[in-house]
């Protein structure tokens, strides 16, 4: 396959893998962290600059709906 998927894991298995063909989905830590992380940028020099961008904040939040199509994927875990 040979391809590299960025964002949710959960919309790219649902769009674009098919079912049953994934073995192992590897996530890389930490996770439920509540802080916000940014992209740190540097001057030409390679001094920090002040720049910095959004990247994700770490919150875990379940809703209804999602914790509703867990157990509809996953019954004997509910």
């Amino acid at each position: 396959m040979n391809q590299l998927f960025y964002g949710d894991n959960l919309d790219v298995l649902r769009k674009h893998i098919p079912p049953d063909s994934v073995d192992l989905v590897y996530l890389d830590p930490p996770f439920n962290s509540n802080q916000d992380y940014n992209v740190l940028f540097k001057e030409q020099s390679g001094e920090p600059a002040q720049a910095q961008i959004k990247a994700f904040t770490d919150t875990w939040e379940w809703s209804e709906k999602a914790y509703a199509e867990f157990c509809e994927t996953c019954p004997n875990r509910c």
